[in-house]
């Protein structure tokens, strides 16, 4: 285009057409201004330079960093924290009705008939506070002190797959953003070099449900969970081939990039920022990968805590890179272990299968806490730990013994970022059935993490199809018991 034809066209362009060109522009930095000013969430991370930014919360923040240990199956409570002498003493008789009347279970129908199942740990207190934890656990035991136990956790789903999507989104239907993805687009993350929301795997199988507990939902994908592979290559396909240098690679992505910002000036589709910043990233993720999942540099100290070999993956081995991901910015950090079902089924035991499970994340668990305090980090990261749901009183007509899934009371427990240490929070009946004090359904718990990340879970929305969504739906309450 000649001089000439260029003066031509911008005196031809309207006001109208100059701001409608200039949405990225001129209205994305008002935009952006306006709301740093008022102190909201971005409703345009776009203007503000994408999850990759740090953004202000609503109010002050407890925690910066989520680590959620997610043991995906359901581990049973009354094997590990929920101590029951009652149920002990009952052992083999039936269920009084006025427990299951009206309810349903997974496999049991109503469960008329079903036998009460006390378990054969032992149990003993710890800590200055006497926290109840299982022979099971003596890593674990180690840390109660420096951790929050809630035994009354309730949910509302008791099949695998909609249950985890149900803790992890606030919702059983598809579709809904994940609690990361929620909290990456509210506050963002503050590693450049690193996605602000990570997933590791451990274990024989991934979670049932899988991406979709990772997932953006409605929120646009660059606040996905992304999925960082333990040995070879991190993320498949990352490395640059041989024959391409590194100056034409960046060239192609600098035209790349050239050509999706005409495209997203002339259209505004958050769509395109995304897969901007996905180049962007891959591109960086090149060499911080890697490095991060490198972890031959960590002191023979630091492995032997975490009992890991460099060269196995492990849970314990997630648990150090999860620690490595909140020193590098990463703002929520999802581990998945299975698996912890235990029915009394082929492979699903509480005799044999159950402890297998629990030695794998016990030292792990323990050693993360120990670490992250050591190094001044757990002040400032959130550290969760639990499953979907939890185990019946009763056992199941089975071979072998087994627990079926449980909706109305379930262990979590939880550590640092402003949560207070060395205490139990609520109380089960005495069969551990239901929680007959201080409840905490899962969109409490949601309510009260993004409390302490700086952000009112009835003011984290985002429109879609005509109407607001948040994490909590229209429930919730934050659980100030919980807190420091």
């Amino acid at each position: 285009m000649s001089a000439g034809s260029t003066s031509d066209s911008l005196l031809q362009a309207t006001r109208r057409h100059f701001f409608s060109q200039c949405g990225m522009g001129i209205g994305g930095v008002a935009l952006a201004s306006l709301m740093a000013e008022r102190g909201l969430m971005a409703a345009s991370q776009a203007a503000q330079g994408g999850p990759g930014t740090p953004l202000r919360g609503m109010h002050p923040a407890k925690a910066k960093n989520v680590i959620f240990l997610f043991m995906a199956g359901g581990p049973s409570q009354l094997e590990l924290f929920d101590y029951k002498p009652v149920l002990q003493k009952l052992n083999g008789q039936p269920i009084p009705q006025s427990y299951i009347e009206g309810k349903r279970f997974a496999f049991m129908g109503t469960s008329h008939g079903v036998k009460l199942l006390g378990t054969r740990k032992a149990f003993k207190r710890h800590g200055q506070a006497g926290t109840w934890v299982s022979e099971m656990l003596p890593h674990t035991a180690g840390i109660v002190d420096d951790i929050s136990v809630v035994t009354t956790c309730q949910t509302a789903l008791f099949n695998h797959a909609p249950a985890k999507l149900f803790m992890n989104t606030g919702s059983g239907q598809f579709g809904r953003p994940s609690m990361g993805a929620w909290v990456t687009y509210g506050i963002g993350s503050e590693s450049s070099d690193l996605p602000g929301f990570v997933v590791l795997q451990s274990g024989p199988r991934g979670p049932r449900g899988g991406a979709v507990n990772w997932g953006s939902g409605f929120l646009p994908t660059t606040y996905q969970g992304v999925p960082l592979r333990s040995q070879g290559e991190p993320i498949l396909n990352l490395s640059t081939p041989p024959h391409v240098s590194a100056s034409s690679q960046r060239k192609v992505i600098d035209t790349v990039r050239a050509m999706n910002m005409q495209r997203l000036v002339a259209t505004g589709d958050d769509e395109i920022q995304t897969r901007i910043n996905a180049y962007e990233m891959a591109y960086r993720m090149q060499s911080s990968a890697p490095e991060l999942i490198d972890i031959r540099g960590e002191t023979p100290a630091t492995l032997k805590l975490y009992g890991v070999d460099p060269s196995q993956p492990s849970f314990s081995r997630n648990c150090l890179l999860a620690r490595r991901l909140v020193e590098r910015g990463v703002r929520f950090v999802q581990l998945y272990h299975t698996n912890w079902d235990s029915h009394g089924g082929k492979g699903e035991t509480l005799e044999d299968d159950f402890p297998k499970v629990v030695h794998e994340i016990d030292q792990g668990c323990a050693a993360l806490i120990h670490d992250l305090k050591s190094r001044g980090l757990l002040e400032e990261t959130l550290v969760i730990w639990g499953g979907e749901f939890g185990r019946t009183p009763m056992g199941e007509n089975r071979e072998k013994t087994g627990r079926n899934h449980h909706i109305d009371a379930f262990t979590m427990w939880f550590a640092g970022g402003g949560i207070k240490p060395g205490q139990t929070y609520g109380q089960t009946d005495e069969l551990g059935f239901d929680g007959i004090e201080q409840k905490a359904h899962v969109h409490d718990i949601h309510a009260t993490i993004l409390h302490l990340l700086g952000m009112d879970h009835e003011k984290l929305t985002f429109k879609f199809q005509g109407r607001d969504f948040r994490l909590t739906d229209v429930h919730g309450e934050v659980l100030h018991g919980l807190l420091a």
